[in-house]
């Protein structure tokens, strides 16, 4: 009976010595968290109360982050704050805001956050492609190559915009083969698209019905989704997580199947290189790797190669193709701005000469549709994120070097002090009372600043070609007994049209 009163008193004491550890262990990790959290600055952008360990991530919806950032944006004003688990995040909204971040103050917001997300991809701190990469020298010459290659490329062959009119014959060709019969447009645009982007980065074009083209675009497009929600956001800023085994194969099995094809292409492509017959982006990179240690400090190298074509492919490609599945689900929407453009079209260019862009100067209201078009859609809603290069400024709020920003761009397109009808499709926003073409500044859709889309000039010359080669050989009609299209997006990084038919008919 004494053995076991003394055993019960051992247990007691252990227990409660585990007890009082426990607590204290409690009260240490809540102690160091809030001490995370702190903010230590004086005049820091407000925001809503952060939880502990996860901050203020159960506040924001992943799957339309924009709806939360608009009601924040009307509680804290257009600079508030934010926390993921321990990161620092500023939310910047409006026209004036983002425009002072991104213009006037272009490089103290010109960094980019890391991504562990990206790491299994081969994203990393000596090679981070073009779009992700740490605002430096790499940065700016793997940039300036990439810009220069687009613009200037073609060295005596077709020019780019050749190219692009030549692919709206082949997406002519294949929509008239379907004889009026209801159809998707998704398909189709995403292959014209992405030839026009695969036969300059890679030199290669592709049949539509190309089994390998398919896989290469459906890898693409599951890329994208595992991008969006809760949990991609969670391993970001708690990136220990991705070292549990198999994890990032598991969560992101698309963006890895995505890099071996990309890999593939490079390879296949290698093995053909001339330098002395520069056929395309991929070859002139391999020049440049080709001149030795110096092109080597550059970020001319073998992993930077697919980052940069990876990268090229992807800003040059489903954006595109989704604002042109936008263009003519509004033309169903709305007939009359489609007969109003087939007129401009008919009155500058005729039924049987190709467009080109020469003639967008002289179609105001063809090319007022397709800006608003850009503008409504709202395609990128919050951008890449930005991070700021240095301690800085803005608005009467103080923003630490270091700390994550997103620039709230949908709130920039549909701001109600620069546009008369914000949530209306309205091309008259780009007319002037004289029926001309003006630009708002506001017109921010591919960003701004240092970091603005380095396909833009692409993009504008595919959407002006391929909007009006379509609309001039065909006009687009609901297929009888189809209900009207949702005009509602699904937001997967992007906005997304949801489904819909459409009739081509002949004219």
């Amino acid at each position: 009976m004494t053995l076991l009163l003394w055993l019960g008193s051992q247990l007691s004491s252990c227990w409660s010595n585990f007890s009082v550890l426990g607590v204290f262990l409690a009260v240490f990790t809540l102690l160091l968290d809030f001490m995370k959290r702190r903010k230590k600055w004086s005049h820091y952008p407000p925001g809503p109360l952060s939880l502990p360990f996860l901050g203020t991530m159960p506040y924001i919806n992943f799957r339309n982050p924009c709806h939360s950032f608009n009601q924040f944006h009307k509680k804290f004003g257009s600079v508030f704050s934010l926390q993921n688990c321990w990161t620092n995040v500023v939310v910047l909204n409006g026209y004036k805001t983002v425009k002072e971040a991104l213009v006037h103050k272009s490089e103290d917001f010109a960094d980019r956050p890391y991504f562990p997300i990206y790491e299994h991809m081969g994203y990393g701190h000596k090679s981070e492609g073009v779009i992700m990469a740490r605002y430096g020298h790499v940065w700016k010459e793997l940039r300036k190559f990439s810009l220069f290659t687009l613009r200037n490329f073609g060295m005596g062959k077709k020019s780019l915009e050749e190219r692009v009119r030549e692919e709206a014959k082949f997406l002519c060709s294949a929509i008239n083969a379907e004889k009026g019969r209801p159809l998707d447009l998704r398909f189709l645009v995403n292959y014209a698209v992405c030839n026009v982007i695969c036969i300059t980065v890679y030199g290669e074009r592709f049949s539509y019905g190309d089994e390998t083209f398919k896989k290469l675009l459906h890898l693409f497009e599951n890329f994208i989704s595992e991008e969006t929600g809760f949990l991609p956001q969670l391993l970001n800023v708690v990136p220990i997580l991705l070292h549990i085994p198999g994890l990032s194969q598991r969560v992101f099995p698309a963006q890895k199947a995505f890099m071996d094809f990309i890999d593939v292409l490079i390879d296949k492509h290698t093995e053909t290189w001339d330098p002395a017959n520069i056929r395309d982006l991929t070859d002139a990179f391999l020049n440049e790797m080709n001149k030795g240690k110096e092109a080597e400090e550059r970020g001319f190298n073998y992993n930077n190669l697919r980052l940069v074509t990876s990268d090229l492919f992807t800003a040059g490609s489903e954006t595109t193709s989704t604002t042109l599945r936008w263009a003519f689900l509004y033309m169903l929407l709305h007939p009359e701005i489609q007969s109003k453009v087939q007129t401009e079209i008919d009155k500058v260019i005729g039924r049987e000469r190709p467009p080109t862009m020469e003639d967008q100067a002289n179609m105001p209201y063809t090319n007022a549709v397709i800006h608003e078009v850009q503008r409504y859609a709202d395609l990128v809603p919050i951008g890449v994120a930005h991070q700021t290069y240095r301690d800085t400024e803005l608005q009467g709020f103080f923003i630490p070097k270091g700390t994550t920003v997103i620039t709230n761009l949908s709130s920039v397109l549909k701001d109600e002090s620069v546009w008369e009808k914000p949530n209306e499709f309205y091309p008259e926003h780009f007319l002037d009372a004289n029926g001309r073409f003006v630009k708002p500044e506001a017109f921010m859709p591919f960003s701004a600043g240092r970091r603005v889309c380095l396909g833009e000039q692409l993009a504008r010359m595919e959407l002006f070609i391929f909007f009006t080669t379509l609309l001039q050989k065909f006009t687009f009609v609901l297929p009888e007994d189809q209900p009207k299209p949702q005009e509602n997006a699904r937001f997967l990084f992007i906005n997304i049209p949801h489904p819909y038919q459409v009739r081509a008919i002949p004219r």
